[in-house]
């Protein structure tokens, strides 16, 4: 049993509107939200700072960062890794994390080969000891070309922490990578010749043709029986979303085009972009913009990617820099994403709701994390009152 707490005279971004008032958090959960003012000594004056729901993140590569510091660097203490990077994700103001884990590789040499299994027992073995703050799930990436992916899916298909499955094709010259010399630049610390790249180009496209598409069919399989949701990566065409809808998929992650934006949620899929995308006003690989994509009303959600600290400055872009209503803008980083991946206990400011709570001011534009509270717990208090 945890104490109650008063939150008060905080602009509370509620799922329909903001208003100016108080939250009470009892055993871990909302237990009660009004547009007054608690004038009692056990309340906390937000001074007119936002309370948001803790962020919900399904899509991080950042606890690679901790794992290889540096090429050819493993760190030696896989907790020491993951405490680290839940630390950068917590202060981030993400309080529920889907680390994305990739399996499949197109060469066993390559660094993600390396690290996969120590990654997702690190995620495992830190939870259970409760090392962490954030709240820690899997999202296991599927790199469809590949001869081993679908062994290495089956060993961790049925286990709990699972939340979501992305099937994934990074062959040069489609998709993500349809633009052959943006490939190029985003591999030249490699310093490759052509004829260097030709033979990968070569290679990677013979592994397409031998495995991709029999891959996906098995590892859709085990995901209908296991009701795991599944993402599709990186969507270019119209026919992409509509392979991905008719085996079930729900979630169209980084749509590269405009088209396939479109269809994606003409046929009802959800869309997500990257918060990177968002912040810097334009996409890495040269694809599309998620400023197009919002201003077409074709978004529903972020994701931090490569960058923690952009999912929540994502949202309030696309409140200031886009025009979307707050409450809305907020939920593509909390709400919509918890409905993507079935967390029905969590993402909004409603009674009943896990008081996972973020406190937030604006300062310049740029929206700073000062406290959060986790099952209603203060944890992190960055400022003092």
């Amino acid at each position: 049993m945890t104490a109650e707490q008063i939150l008060t005279n905080a602009q509370l971004v509620l799922p329909d509107r903001v208003v100016n008032g108080t939250l009470v958090m009892e055993n871990g959960r909302i237990a009660a939200i009004d547009d007054g003012r608690h004038t009692g000594a056990a309340g906390r004056d937000c001074q007119g700072d936002f309370l948001l729901p803790g962020l919900i993140e399904l899509h991080t590569d950042n606890l690679e960062k901790y794992i290889v510091p540096r090429p050819g660097i493993y760190w030696p203490s896989m907790a020491a890794a993951i405490i680290a990077h839940d630390n950068q994700i917590f202060n981030a103001g993400i309080t529920t994390v889907l680390d994305a884990v990739a399996l499949g590789f197109s060469d066993e040499s390559e660094i993600r080969s390396k690290i996969m299994d120590a990654s997702i027992a690190a995620v495992k073995q830190a939870s259970e000891k409760r090392l962490l703050k954030a709240d820690h799930f899997l999202h296991l990436r599927c790199e469809l070309p590949s001869a081993t992916v679908v062994d290495d899916f089956a060993t961790n298909t049925a286990d709990p922490l699972l939340k979501l499955v992305s099937v994934m094709d990074h062959t040069p010259g489609q998709r993500q990578w349809r633009d052959l010399p943006k490939w190029r630049l985003y591999h030249r610390d490699k310093k490759w010749s052509d004829a260097d790249a030709q033979a990968v180009i070569d290679h990677r496209r013979g592994l397409q043709a031998t495995y991709a598409d029999d891959n996906r069919r098995q590892i859709m399989a085990a995901c209908r029986e296991h009701r795991i949701p599944v993402a599709s990566h990186d969507d270019t065409t119209a026919a992409h979303c509509q392979e991905a809808r008719q085996e079930g998929i729900t979630i169209s992650e980084f749509p590269t085009t405009l088209v396939a934006a479109q269809q994606a949620k003409a046929l009802g899929m959800s869309t997500i972009m990257g918060a990177p995308n968002m912040v810097r006003g334009q996409s890495h690989s040269g694809n599309i913009s998620a400023h197009d994509l919002a201003s077409a009303a074709l978004l529903d959600g972020f994701s931090s990617d490569y960058m923690p600290i952009s999912l929540l400055h994502s949202a309030f872009v696309l409140h200031l820099a886009v025009g979307v209503d707050l409450p809305a803008a907020v939920a593509t980083v909390t709400a919509n994403i918890a409905e993507m991946i079935q967390l029905a206990d969590r993402g909004a400011l409603e009674t009943g709701k896990k008081a996972d709570i973020i406190r937030v001011r604006l300062v310049d534009g740029l929206p700073m994390v000062r406290s959060i509270w986790k099952g209603g717990r203060l944890i992190s208090n960055l400022i003092h009152d």
